[in-house]
């Protein structure tokens, strides 16, 4: 079993999509690292060995950031964006969708749950 960046490579999988599993590697970012490292992208991950795996690593790490690097940087971005108070920001902070979509009927994703609201009781006389 292969393991870059932390992560646990499926070996049943074509090397270009055993990349993928890392996060912040798409199909293309995985080509260029196999290209680079020299090793077939058509190649399973069980059948990689390990001057593959290092030339993998290498390539890699001198190259690209992945994983909690990524993630630890998406995440002050985020936390620059609402400190200063942007748009974007305040969408982050109240949790709804950032990129001017419209709320009122769709962004479930974002909003969450349905939050039911009472019809507010009539008087009687």
């Amino acid at each position: 079993m292969a393991r870059i960046a932390g992560v646990d490579l499926p070996k049943n999988k074509r090397g270009v999509i055993g990349l993928t599993y890392i996060y912040g590697i798409g199909r293309s970012t995985a080509e260029k690292i196999l290209e680079k490292a020299g090793v077939d992208e058509s190649k399973k991950v069980n059948d990689w060995n390990d001057d593959d795996i290092n030339g993998i690593r290498k390539a890699l790490s001198e190259t690209y950031k992945v994983e909690g690097e990524l993630r630890s940087e998406t995440q002050l971005n985020i936390k620059r964006l609402m400190d200063i108070g942007s748009q974007r920001g305040i969408r982050h902070r109240l949790g709804l969708p950032l990129r001017g979509q419209r709320t009122k009927n769709n962004s479930r994703t974002r909003k969450g749950k349905r939050k039911t609201v009472a019809n507010k009781k009539k008087a009687t006389k």
